[in-house]
């Protein structure tokens, strides 16, 4: 008779990885460095020691055996921006082999989180005629980012900040949704992947979606930001914002249709 107790030394049970994936759409690390820079700028502490999958799956002529990636440069180069790859997804078999012989793992069903939104990285930002922003969709990005690919079965709790946010103060609600009880005021900064709540003046900058996640959205009781992104678009105090929200109690959420992405803006009414 064979023993089915458990042993006492080890337990086994599934688990879900929390991860980014990196979306390449160019196998020049050159191009990717500059679409970096343009997303990020200089925020050493965007990501923290984050893990990310690499998906090829977008890159072009995949189909006539695809381009050559420097595995081992691109990620030395991804580890100096605070971020750990360990998987590849989507690629022809030389690239695989090569992306393997890097220390990768190779994850072929891995799947982007149906909520996510992709972030073309680089990407320019023009106004339009009904006080929007739209991408700019013309010229190659080398890069996108989406949200986890692996969703937690366990929602983290909104961060909630319950004093003013002065010029050069940052809070990042990594993986839910940043509640602020009080002022940002003009030079802070509030980031999180999910929702933001300002339950007072927004003055500083927003960054909602941070990671990807397009259906994040914005609440101010007073909106009046520097700057203010979901999912990578994002409009700035430069365009004047719409005087039914200006100052007011509003919502901005990001509509995406054939004609682009925008930021749509709507009063909060009481």
């Amino acid at each position: 008779m064979s023993d089915t107790s458990v042993p006492s030394s080890f337990e086994i049970k599934s688990a879900n990885l929390p991860l980014i994936a990196l979306i390449l759409k160019s196998a020049s690390l050159n191009s990717l460095k500059v679409d970096w820079q343009t997303q990020f700028g200089d925020q050493p502490h965007f990501f923290n020691e984050d893990w990310l999958l690499i998906d090829l799956s977008h890159l072009p002529n995949q189909e006539h055996g695809g381009m050559y990636v420097d595995f081992k440069s691109l990620i030395r180069w991804l580890r100096q921006k605070n971020v750990v790859p360990v998987a590849v997804k989507g690629g022809t078999s030389d690239q695989i082999k090569t992306a393997q012989a890097a220390g990768l793992l190779h994850a072929p069903d891995v799947v982007l989180t149906k909520t996510s939104k992709s972030v073309s990285l680089g990407a320019e930002v023009k106004s339009v005629a009904d006080d929007t922003l739209s991408s700019n969709t013309q010229g190659q990005k080398a890069i996108g980012l989406a949200s986890a690919v692996f969703p937690s079965s366990e929602t983290l709790p909104a961060l909630v900040v319950d004093k003013p946010l002065r010029s050069g103060q940052r809070v990042y609600a990594r993986g839910r949704d940043l509640v602020v009880l009080a002022m940002v005021n003009a030079g802070a900064e509030v980031v999180a992947d999910g929702h933001i709540h300002v339950y007072a003046p927004l003055r500083g900058k927003a960054i909602a979606g941070a990671t990807g996640d397009g259906s994040a959205r914005v609440f101010a009781l007073a909106l009046e930001p520097e700057l203010i992104s979901i999912a990578g678009i994002y409009r700035t105090s430069e365009h004047p914002f719409p005087p039914d929200v200006a100052g007011k109690p509003a919502m901005v959420w990001l509509q995406s249709d054939a004609s682009g992405d925008k930021l749509m803006m709507e009063p909060i009414k009481p």
